[in-house]
């Protein structure tokens, strides 16, 4: 997770205009009452906790320049439910009532809050779902509208364009990046 926590005035370190906040861990897939307090806590404490934590300073840094976008990752798993995933499912649908929560509260004093919701996108953390076996990966991509898995370039591009000029009217938007997965 990338995070700002050093920001004082702005005069050492510039202005921050932009920020993405994306932290995720997955947990073991586990029915919720077989869900740890432990694990629970780990993933809250990272996947909720962590973009809580630094949207904080961040905020911090736009009020005083007047101004700033702030794009928070959220998931698929943020918008609908997925079996066997209830804490990471619970933290990711958090992250959606925090970026919109906040957005409303700033977005009259310039900051620009919104999220964007991934869908299976080749990350460490998807390979390490499918324990390296292709035919786990060839069932995810089966699941997939579009026919395939999505790349991190495709989320890092939304990202862009919610931090633009060009979205300046998108505020406490959860932007679905998932090739069409959740449209079924």
């Amino acid at each position: 997770m990338a995070c700002s926590h050093a920001l004082n005035s702005g005069s050492a370190l510039g202005r921050l205009d932009a920020a993405f906040n994306n932290a995720g861990i997955m947990q073991r897939r586990v029915d919720t009452a077989d869900i740890s307090g432990d694990e629970w806590d780990r993933v809250m404490a990272i996947n909720l906790r962590g973009v809580w934590s630094c949207m904080k300073y961040e905020l911090r840094q736009m009020l005083r320049q007047g101004g700033g976008a702030i794009v928070n990752c959220s998931s698929i798993a943020g918008v609908r439910g997925s079996p066997g995933r209830a804490a990471y499912g619970a933290a990711k649908y958090g992250v959606l009532g925090l970026t919109q929560s906040a957005a409303l509260e700033y977005a009259a004093r310039g900051i620009r809050i919104n999220a964007v919701c991934p869908g299976t996108i080749k990350t460490p953390m998807v390979q390490s779902m499918t324990g390296g076996d292709s035919k786990a990966l060839a069932e995810m991509v089966k699941n997939e509208p579009i026919g395939r898995l999505g790349e991190p370039e495709e989320i890092a591009a939304a990202v862009l364009w919610l931090s633009s000029p060009g979205a300046s009217f998108v505020v406490g938007h959860a932007l679905l990046v998932d090739g069409g997965y959740t449209a079924r």
